[in-house]
Order: C-alpha cells, then sequence, then structure tokens
C-alpha cells in the first residue's frame, strides 16, 4: 500500500480556492482535491468544487503552484475539469469501476482540511448506491467506501490496490461514521471526455417541470400499466418540444419508449444525449384515457 500511494500521489493535486481579498491580491476561501488527467495540464475534480470560486491555485506534490481554469463542469454529475498551464505532469492510472467489488482493499488520496496529499484507507462498502446530485438529478452506481474523506478531500482519488483510480471522490454523510461516496471512474471519464470536447456535457430535454405521483388502481388494471406510479406536468415550457408535441399539464406520462416511467428519476435516465432530435413516442393519461404523443427532445439548455 505504501507503493500504490507513492505512485498516484503525484498525480493528485491539492486545490485552494480563492475571491479576491478586501486588501488587494487574493484570499482562500476553501479548499478541495483533484486527479490529473492528461499531462497538458486537465484535471479532474468535483463541479461543486469548481463552481465554490472564481479562482484557483493548484498545488502539485513537487511543490509547484500553478493557476487553474474552468474547463466545464457538469453538476448533474457532481464533475468539472480545470486546467493548468503545464505540459509535463504525471497523470494518474486510470481503472475500471464496472470490475469493483464489495470488500475490496482502497485508498482515498486528498486534501482534508488543506492538509495535502493525505491518505486514508479503508474497503468497498457497497457498490451500486444512488446519490442526488445538487441539482436534483439521481447520481448513478455510485460506490460506497469507509475510507476516511473531510471537507476538502472532494475531487480526489479513490485507488484500488494496483494503483489505479476507480472512483472521485464526492460527498461525506454528515452525522454518520464512515460513510463516503465516490462516484465511479468509468462515469468520470465519459464526462471528462464531454467536457474538454465541448464545455459541457449534451442532454435531451422536454421542456416540461414535472413531479411523481401514485396512480388511481383502476386506471394501472385497466390500461395494464406495469407501474402504480407516474409522471405528472406541472409546467410546460412554451416553445418547448413537449409543447410542440401538445402536452399539457395535468397529463401523466407512464412510459417513455419501450420503458416505463415510474419517476422522474426514470424519465431522467431516458433523456440522454443520444434522444436529442429523435421521434420519441410517449405513453400519457390524460382525464384516465390512455393515448399516445409522439415527441421529439431537443437539447437541454445551458444551465
Amino acid at each position: 500500500m505504501v507503493a500504490v500511494a507513492e505512485q498516484v500521489r503525484s498525480a493528485v493535486v491539492s486545490l485552494h480556492l480563492l475571491r479576491p481579498g478586501r486588501r488587494g491580491g487574493e484570499e482562500v476561501i476553501g479548499a478541495g482535491s483533484g486527479v490529473v488527467l492528461t499531462p497538458d495540464g486537465f484535471i479532474l475534480t468535483n463541479s461543486h468544487v469548481a463552481q465554490s470560486a472564481r479562482a484557483f491555485h493548484a498545488i502539485f506534490s513537487d511543490g509547484r503552484t500553478l493557476t487553474a481554469e474552468v474547463v466545464g463542469a457538469d453538476p448533474h454529475t457532481d464533475l468539472a475539469v480545470l486546467r493548468v498551464p503545464a505540459g509535463d505532469l504525471t497523470p494518474a492510472s486510470m481503472g475500471d469501476s464496472s470490475l469493483l467489488r464489495v470488500g475490496e482493499i482502497v485508498l482515498a488520496i486528498g486534501n482534508p482540511f488543506g492538509l495535502q496529499a493525505t491518505v486514508t484507507m479503508g474497503v468497498i462498502g457497497a457498490l451500486g448506491r444512488s446519490l442526488r446530485s445538487l441539482t436534483g438529478r439521481l447520481i448513478e452506481n455510485v460506490i460506497q467506501t469507509d475510507a476516511a474523506m473531510n471537507p476538502g478531500s472532494s475531487g480526489g482519488a479513490l485507488v484500488n490496490t494496483k494503483g489505479e483510480v476507480v472512483g472521485i471522490t464526492t460527498a461525506i454523510v454528515a452525522g454518520a461514521q464512515g460513510i463516503c461516496f465516490a462516484i465511479p471512474i468509468n462515469t468520470a471519464k465519459w464526462v471528462a471526455g464531454e467536457l474538454i470536447r465541448e464545455g459541457r456535457v449534451r442532454r435531451a430535454w422536454l421542456g416540461i417541470a414535472v413531479q411523481t405521483v401514485p396512480l388511481a388502481p383502476d386506471e394501472v388494471t385497466r390500461w395494464g400499466i406495469p407501474s402504480r406510479t407516474g409522471v405528472r406536468i406541472v409546467q410546460v415550457v412554451p416553445g418547448g418540444p413537449a409543447h410542440m408535441a401538445g402536452l399539457q399539464p395535468e397529463d401523466v406520462i407512464v412510459g417513455m419508449g419501450d420503458t416505463s416511467t415510474p419517476t422522474i428519476d426514470a424519465v431522467h435516465r431516458l433523456l440522454t444525449r443520444e434522444a436529442i432530435g429523435k421521434r420519441t413516442p410517449l405513453a400519457v393519461l390524460r382525464g384516465g384515457e390512455l393515448f399516445r404523443v409522439v415527441v421529439v427532445p431537443g437539447e437541454a439548455p445551458v444551465e
């Protein structure tokens, strides 16, 4: 484990979150962590870290301090990419989070409370957890671990015994002991690629505000709906895809394509980049009657 820690520490950076000082210059208002993606300066961290300050200093294990700028952030997965002006960084070795097993030993490397390059050890406590992001979307397949994390650890590396990064640390449970979470690296690699190429992650959008509601038992039986809940539309954006398809407030969406939509999260899972511009049939309840309507999701506007 000593060898693993030494191998990875050079690829984990400490982030100082800065704001203009009252007497000129800059003052530190917080700390975070990041993982070096590429030799030419791309660094992976959390969205809530990247969006917490106007400026950042990235401090490396060799003593260098470089100014970092935000390339892009995705609050829905709590991931972001920063970049520093360097061409000789040591990138982390990225693993495959789909191969993780409960009970596997892992290290967490980060910058808790500003204490640079801190290493803690634990195990994978659970896999496949769901974690609610600040935007309300669920982050899927989250890793649970008991490797100790504290404020400032966000954006750091969760590492397996091969020295491969398998997760990006993201959250702790306030008031609990030893329950911490990390975004799986397979998700992080995909999001990072999108952010580097386009500065954001493209997702489909219907232009509606919705809530999960119970369905009337007689409607479930009559129409053979596979779940007892659906997604009721409470607001339709004028000119949006749902409005153009004729959807109205109080309509209840119970299916998208061939998939049941019992919850808001089920709808979110289907609104991927691939759905943009694709004719998509919806199963909708209106006034107790079930009908189908075709909607063409647009691209979600930049938040």
